[in-house]
């Protein structure tokens, strides 16, 4: 090597380094010209147009942005017709009593509650009822109490639009009046007279920060005019009012109804973009104003930086070209690095040509071991392959290129019979109780070893695709032969009794037709996917030969049990898990009456599930947030075992349904005798009874009695007698009432006050007196 430096001194070197270094700098700087005068050009004259074009871009952008704006605002108005053409909203609510009838009082609450849940810019939602004592839902039961108020509502029944936006101050009992936007309906929708208002005052918040998105950029102003020209969305709030009023002049002075212009501010220059927005009882105006520079800013950014990047490029050109014509000085060198070792820093010491030979040898070894592994993959290979054919990748493959393919793979195609063979395992309940759902994996890949073993010994063109569901798929490509029949029935034999002896689990065993074409692979796929289906749902090994079954198949008549569907829906409605599980039984016994195939079977337990599903929704659950997002008709439709799908149904849909509706109902039990309770404590010296009660709170008597029993522990007659006495003992103590008095006055006669008193506290009233006061 110091030989080698020695050259790089002579004259020779000297005269090839200049020579390299002459034309390499000659030929960057010729390369950068084009970029320098295209930068040049597009910074000196495409700058303007380009302007222009951002300023186009700019207007349609904000035009979109207030579209979508006006068809947000547009789906309120409709959601909010909506609601106020409900049948719920009719003039049988004049009749209504709101106190006694909950559930229609809970109903209008509700639905109050769902449509101030449905738009975001929705900050409450209040239906006013105008009966002789006036009603305010906000969104639940209030009486109005406030003459302000009311004047406020019987104003709007008086609009003349059955919807409308107003902005008006709102009268508030608990505070000062406030300003809001609303959007308020007549009810009912077309019909007179007006007895009622839905009122949806909106979040000014919100609301602005929707109109913000006008303006694409942090600086600027958006404005929201009613059709008074009053402010309904100020985005900069009181800042810059003389050049809002400016803005809002201009645009007065303007013909069309949309459109823009500039205006001047300073040094700054103002693109301003206007335009209707077309409300149900007003049109909108919105103005935008955006500082061009904020524009244009980014091309102008761009243009300066191509300008520096191309001189750039010239310095760093000349600065490389002449690192290269120092690096270029010998070929060998840049060769030597390229095969350098790990380790190996002294390699100049070693003959060059040696080195490369150690290494072109390590690199045939290299090739050798790379080309064992992929023999070692090819069985991947083959599967991956046969997966995408059987998935239609190749559908717009020629026959003769896919065929092609295939051979690079290693296939013989040539004169051979290709045939798709679907084993799948059963009796998952049946077998090792030491399996369960969560071994599919394990029991599949015991499965494609037990295959691969034994087709090895009949065929040597197959691939083993894993399913990874309890199944798997042999591709057999093998030529037909008087022995191939007899073959085929010793090797599914063979595996069979390998699977029952090892596994301890039946197979069910489906064979397709043969085909020669590459392209018909897929068809066999489909074929054994559907004929797999005409299994019988037993514990036993089957076999079902496609070509043989094509033609016997027979159709067989659709049967459903609707009536142990109803059964099953009323026993869910119950919270009975246990004999809802005993019905699902019952129902697929009754289906198996057309045969235990799986055809028969399945899409009548699909279709029970359906109508649980359907059941699920009616009750007021949504099912994606009962089970968590999950495609529960894909898992159904796995399922392959009549056990399996029992147990799947009970434990992951009905017994977390049957929960949640448990749950549903200790909160509404316990508010129910909340009721009771306030009712006892206002007239337990009355005349009360369970059934009484249970009348005015609107259920049975039975209800009421387990319901308190359940919440309070104590007995319905228990606590209505433990409420008086306490209260006659506080009657004895403190007052000078005779006996009879404060008997009457908690709801007894004397003679039997003087009986309850003495079995309850152990003493005769009169004589608890005396001893308490002495």
């Amino acid at each position: 090597m110091g030989k080698q430096w020695n050259l790089m001194k002579n004259k020779e070197w000297r005269w090839k380094s200049s020579y390299f270094r002459r034309n390499f700098v000659l030929i960057l700087i010729i390369a950068s010209i084009p970029g320098l005068i295209t930068g040049a050009g597009l910074y000196w004259f495409g700058i303007h147009s380009i302007q222009n074009e951002l300023k186009s871009i700019h207007e349609n952008q904000i035009t979109e942005r207030a579209n979508n704006v006006h068809e947000q605002l547009e789906y309120l108005e409709l959601s909010l017709a909506h609601w106020a053409f409900d049948p719920m909203y009719n003039y049988s609510l004049l009749e209504v009593d709101f106190k006694r009838e909950f559930q229609t009082t809970r109903n209008i609450s509700q639905s109050l509650l769902i449509l101030e849940g449905s738009n975001p810019i929705i900050d409450k939602v209040e239906f006013y009822l105008d009966v002789e004592n006036p009603i305010l839902f906000n969104p639940h039961y209030n009486e109005m109490n406030s003459e302000a108020e009311l004047q406020f509502y019987q104003k709007l029944l008086t609009k003349e639009g059955s919807i409308n936006w107003e902005r008006e101050l709102i009268p508030n009992s608990e505070r000062e009046a406030q300003a809001f936007l609303t959007l308020t309906h007549h009810i009912p929708g077309i019909s007179k007279p007006v007895f009622g208002e839905i009122i949806i005052k909106i979040n000014q918040v919100k609301f602005t920060q929707m109109f913000e998105t006008l303006n694409p950029y942090d600086e600027g102003v958006t404005l929201l005019l009613d059709k008074e020209m009053n402010t309904l969305v100020d985005t900069n709030g009181e800042e810059d009012s003389e050049f809002k009023k400016k803005i809002i002049e201009k645009v007065q002075q303007q013909e069309e109804s949309q459109g823009n212009f500039s205006i001047d501010r300073g040094q700054n220059t103002y693109t301003i973009s206007y335009g209707l927005m077309d409300r149900v009882s007003e049109n909108w105006m919105y103005i935008t104003a955006s500082p061009i520079s904020s524009i244009i800013s980014p091309i102008v950014f761009i243009s300066k930086l191509i300008l520096i990047i191309s001189f750039l490029g010239i310095l760093l050109a000349i600065i490389m070209s002449w690192y290269a014509s120092v690096r270029i000085y010998h070929p060998i060198k840049t060769l030597m690095h390229g095969l350098k070792r790990e380790g190996q820093s002294q390699w100049q010491n070693q003959d060059e040509f040696e080195l490369i030979s150690n290494n072109f040898s390590n690199m045939m070894s290299e090739s050798k071991r790379l080309e064992k592994r992929l023999a070692e993959q090819m069985p991947q290979m083959k599967e991956s392959l046969i997966v995408q054919i059987s998935k239609g990748y190749y559908d717009r493959f020629p026959e003769d290129k896919l065929r092609h393919r295939m051979q690079t793979y290693g296939w013989e195609l040539e004169e051979k019979q290709i045939k798709l063979i679907d084993i799948q395992l059963t009796g998952l309940h049946s077998a090792d109780p030491t399996f369960d759902a969560g071994d599919y994996s394990l029991l599949t890949f015991t499965l494609v070893n037990i295959v691969e073993e034994v087709v090895a010994d009949y065929y040597y063109q197959f691939t083993v695709i894993n399913y990874h569901n309890l199944s798997i798929g042999l591709l057999l490509v093998y030529s037909e032969t008087d022995t191939w029949k007899e073959n085929m029935g010793l090797f599914i034999e063979e595996v069979t009794e390998t699977i029952n002896k090892i596994i301890k689990m039946k197979i069910t065993t489906t064979i397709s037709t043969s085909v020669q074409e590459v392209k018909k692979i897929a068809n066999l796929f489909e074929e054994v996917k559907v004929g797999k289906k005409y299994r019988q749902f037993e514990n036993k090994n089957q076999v079902i030969n496609l070509e043989e079954w094509k033609n016997q198949k027979e159709g067989f008549i659709i049967f459903y049990p609707f009536d142990v569907e109803k059964e099953i829906i009323q026993s869910i409605r119950r919270g009975q898990v246990k004999e809802t599980e005993q019905l699902i039984y019952q129902f697929i016994d009754e289906l198996k009456q057309n045969g235990i195939q799986e055809i028969n079977i399945q899409p009548g337990v699909i279709q029970l599930f359906s109508a649980i599903h359907h059941e699920i929704i009616h009750s007021g659950i949504h099912p994606n947030e009962l089970f968590n997002g999950r495609n529960m008709f894909d898992e159904l439709t796995k399922i392959r075992e009549l056990e399996w799908m029992v147990n799947w149904i009970v434990k992951e849909v009905i017994k977390p349904y049957v929960e949640v509706l448990k749950n549903r109902m200790d909160i509404e039990m316990k508010q129910t005798i909340e009721k009771v309770v306030q009712y006892l404590e206002e007239h337990y010296m009355e005349d009360v009874s369970l059934e009484t009660c249970a009348e005015i709170i609107g259920v049975n008597a039975y209800t009421l009695s387990k319901s308190f029993k359940k919440i309070l522990h104590i007995n319905f007659i228990d606590y209505l007698t433990n409420l008086r006495i306490q209260h006659a003992k506080e009657l004895l103590l403190n007052t000078e009432m005779k006996i009879n008095e404060v008997a009457e006055s908690v709801g007894y006669r004397q003679s039997y006050f003087n009986r309850i008193f003495k079995k309850h506290v152990g003493l005769p009233p009169s004589q608890y007196r005396k001893i308490q006061s002495s």
